[in-house]
């Protein structure tokens, strides 16, 4: 079984509860017995979240020698302009444990049509912001908000879009949905897996 999830903002991408103040997790969500997360997404990102009962499903989709793609939106303080989106595109962003891979980044302009974020992202009365898309291939812990925030546009709100060829869609926040062989085949897209 392999399904999708748009996870809310404040979400942990696990199961059992956290100790200290009360997070929601992916228990509230009434999603199927059994099946897990494959890969994550921090408390305070949002979009398009993978799980599934099938073992070794997790390693076989997050190797990164498979470079599979997943396109996350981030809203930044500032304008990015085209230099900065090339510092992001060409790779080897320094993010002081590591260097980035190169990757697609544009300026989403007309901003994407997104739901209000409950709470709202802060808004600075003098900063304007933008979107961003941007297209990776690797992912490690926080990495789309340390490389804006390492070209001088933090991230303000950041919503996974895409997994292969997947799209989060109209997925309703908080809801899930059971992939069929045709959205398997779209997450899948770049795997020899079934």
């Amino acid at each position: 079984m392999l399904v999708a999830l748009h996870k809310p903002y404040s979400v942990l991408s696990q199961f059992p509860p956290e100790p200290g103040p009360r997070w929601r997790t992916l228990a509230d969500f009434g999603l199927p017995k059994g099946v897990y997360p494959l890969g994550r997404l921090d408390a305070d990102s949002e979009g398009l979240l993978l799980l599934s009962d099938e073992p070794g499903l997790n390693t076989r989709l997050l190797d990164p020698r498979h470079a599979h793609r997943r396109e996350y939106w981030a809203q930044v303080e500032r304008v990015p302009d085209p230099d900065a989106l090339r510092r992001l595109e060409r790779g080897g962003v320094d993010l002081g444990d590591f260097r980035t891979r190169p990757c697609r980044a544009q300026l989403l302009d007309p901003a994407p049509s997104v739901p209000p974020r409950d709470p709202p992202i802060r808004h600075r009365k003098n900063v304007a912001d933008a979107w961003i898309a941007l297209e990776l291939t690797e992912g490690k812990n926080r990495q789309v908000r340390r490389m804006t925030a390492a070209v001088g546009h933090p991230t303000l709100r950041l919503i996974r879009v895409r997994i292969g060829e997947l799209l989060l869609g109209d997925l309703p926040e908080g809801r899930w949905r059971e992939l069929d062989s045709t959205d398997r085949r779209r997450v899948f897209s770049l795997l020899d897996c079934p």
